[in-house]
């Protein structure tokens, strides 16, 4: 699903050269969970956002479903972002003037497609999240860990090739985390290819192989066995 070879990416910050990325080869197989670890400055969210086709590499190759996406244009990227890739970011990134079903809508409005389908799709989203029940609050009358279930909602509302989060626990609790994390794990149960950066071994632990960036290149990368998943993951 996702093949990127010899992957460079290089900053120009004052008279300094920095190889955020250098040469950075990795395969993740439709259905895997994986995810990326690595301190600050390590690498991971710049090779996350050229995975997610937010931002370009300088040079390599990324083949993303087979398509070649390195001389694409920006509204080429776009249409391919929009239709294969979903987001959970840490912020939540919600529309606080929208309830939380027209939060999950929108994603299928830039697509155009018709409202009853819409509706249709962002309930089942919800559904799908717990949240089957809140479709008419706003995103300021819910906690925290049901904001982020309203954001995986909306990630997976376009039925995307590949989900990708980066950081989505950052902001929670140990037990609203936990939640979270499941619910991840039921999506990939389902066949959602999830890739997740994230520094918290804890949440690492609960993904299928575990990726370690340092100074812009893959130390290490590890399977992770069924006796090293947490409990419910094997049940």
């Amino acid at each position: 699903m996702i093949e990127v070879t010899d992957i460079e990416k290089i900053y120009q910050m004052g008279g300094e050269t920095v190889r955020a990325l250098n040469k950075v080869s990795l395969t993740i197989q439709e259905g895997e969970f994986t995810s990326i670890m690595g301190p600050s400055g390590s690498g991971k969210s710049t090779l996350m956002n050229i995975l997610g086709l937010l931002d370009r590499f300088d040079s390599g190759q990324y083949l993303l479903n087979g398509t070649d996406v390195s001389g694409l244009s920006d509204s080429e990227l776009a249409g391919i972002r929009n239709k294969e890739i979903g987001f959970v970011f840490q912020s939540f990134n919600l529309m606080t003037r929208m309830n939380v079903l027209e939060n999950v809508m929108l994603p299928l409005v830039y697509g155009k497609v018709p409202y009853k389908e819409r509706r249709e799709r962002a309930v089942d989203a919800l559904e799908k999240v717990g949240l089957g029940d809140r479709l008419t609050h706003k995103t300021n009358e819910i906690s925290g860990g049901q904001k982020q279930r309203v954001a995986i909602a909306r990630a997976i509302v376009n039925r995307p090739s590949v989900l990708m989060a980066d950081e989505p626990t950052g902001n929670l609790d140990s037990k609203t985390t936990q939640d979270i994390m499941r619910i991840f794990q039921d999506l990939n149960k389902e066949g959602t290819t999830i890739v997740m950066v994230t520094h918290e071994p804890e949440m690492a632990a609960y993904t299928k192989r575990i990726v370690h960036f340092r100074d812009g290149v893959i130390q290490k990368d590890k399977q992770l066995t069924p006796k090293e998943l947490p409990k419910r993951e094997v049940e």
